[in-house]
Order: C-alpha cells, then structure tokens, then sequence
C-alpha cells in the first residue's frame, strides 16, 4: 500500500515528496537503517568522505528497498526520500539535513518530536520534518553536542553547543523538559552584513553611520542592546570594522561570534 503524502516533508524545492508523519514509512526507514549499520563496516566508514562511500551505500539501500517493496509498494518519491533520509542519518543529522541545506531559514525550532517549526524571512512557520520518537530526537542531539566535546543527560539535561557551520544549539531534555526533548538551532548568515548594506536597508541614515564611525575612531564607550535576533552582533561586527588595523582589541563574548 501507498504511503500516500497527506504530510508532506519538507522540501526547499516544493516538490512532491513522501508523508514522512506515516508510522509504516517511520518504520521502514528505522528498519533500513538498523540493517544497513549491521552490514557496513563503521571503523572504516568513520575514515572515508561521505562523497566516496555514498554511492555504494546508496546502492545497497536500494537493494533493501526491492526487498521492502515486495510487501510494501513505495512510489518514487518515497523510495528517493527513504533512501535521503538514511543517508542523513548514517552521515549527518538525520530529519535536520533537509532544514540545515536551506540557508533562508534562520531558526530551526523542535517543539516535540512530531513538532517542528522553522523560521524564514522573520516568519515562524510548521514544517513536516519529524523525528520518529522521543529516543530518536536525543540521539541527534547527542551527535551534535559530542561533536564539541560535551555531553547531555539526566544529570546535565541542558546543554549549549555549536555546529560545525557556527550555528547556535541549545538543548534540553527531561526531567528538565516536561514534555519531552526540546532542540533550537539559531543560524547565522553565510554572507555578512556592512555599513553599506544597513544603510542600504534602513537600518541606519548616512549621518548616523558617520556619527558612529567617529564615535568608535574618538573610543568612546557604546552601549549595544536589544532582544534575541534584533541584530546586535551583526550591528557590532559592523563598528568593529571601524577599529584601526593598529588597535588591539579584546573580546569577552559567551559564545564567539564576532
């Protein structure tokens, strides 16, 4: 039977794709992706690219797929989208690969494992990408704080960590989470913002850039404030390149971002 896209995944190029809320294709990509760690070498595999061993893999996953479909017909969608998301969770961050690979979306934010909303262009907006439970949505975040070295349990259950493109991570999970994990990631430009631009977008007047640039020339003390995502480290990054070559500067900063 047809796993018919009542949900349909996420998908930055609006195309039709697999209902991956449906609990038989949850289960057959769980099913594919125990079996696939029981045939791969993981010493090995954790020494090659992904680019190399993808192929292969790919190959294999679609073996496994023919065995499935035998009791389970899947459409080509849901065999591509299968076999993506496999490959997400051997090599990446599993459901988070497709959100993370669309560089509009800011913030990344998991209510529940059934409960994901993103941001885009200042808009909060719910997402079809699902983890497919509780267990699983941990242990994606125990890929991601591992990687910098730190872990998260019932005795630490929140932790701050980073990926490896600079985005912003927090997680927590229960007891002090009440209704299960919660994840956000906050993601930072890849291009960054100058003076010229924020002149360009309203954000400041020719004169007050003037009055800025001398202010930082004169080293006058400038407070900067403002709420979660109102631009404050890109505003800072902007009067830090007022700074003279000459001058030496300190940072204190929680998290380094300038």
């Amino acid at each position: 039977m047809s796993l018919e896209p009542a949900v349909a995944t996420y998908n930055a190029y609006s195309e039709p794709a697999a209902d991956v809320r449906h609990p038989q294709y949850q289960e057959i990509k769980a099913k594919i992706h125990r079996d696939l760690l029981t045939r791969l070498n993981l010493e090995r595999l954790s020494t090659v690219h992904r680019e190399q061993a993808e192929p292969e893999i790919r190959s294999l996953i679609q073996t496994m797929l023919d065995a499935e479909t035998r009791t389970t017909p899947l459409t080509l969608y849901e065999r591509e989208a299968l076999i993506t998301d496999v490959l997400h969770e051997l090599f990446g961050l599993g459901p988070l690969e497709a959100l993370l690979a669309d560089p509009n979306i800011s913030d990344i934010l998991v209510n529940r494992h059934d409960q994901v909303y993103v941001e885009r262009e200042g808009k909060l907006e719910e997402v079809g990408v699902v983890f497919r439970d509780d267990r699983h949505l941990v242990q994606i975040i125990e890929r991601i704080v591992s990687a910098v070295g730190r872990r998260i349990d019932e005795s630490s259950p929140m932790v701050d960590a980073r990926l490896a493109d600079g985005s912003r991570v927090n997680a927590v999970i229960p007891p002090l989470a009440l209704d299960g994990p919660v994840l956000s990631i906050r993601r930072f430009r890849t291009d960054r913002l100058g003076a010229a631009d924020m002149v360009q977008r309203l954000t400041l007047t020719e004169p007050m850039l003037q009055f800025l640039r001398s202010a930082v020339a004169a080293r006058m003390n400038v407070v900067v404030s403002g709420g979660t995502g109102a631009g404050k480290t890109t505003f800072l990054n902007v009067l830090s390149g007022f700074i003279a070559e000459t001058e030496r500067s300190v940072t204190i900063e929680e998290a380094a971002e300038l």
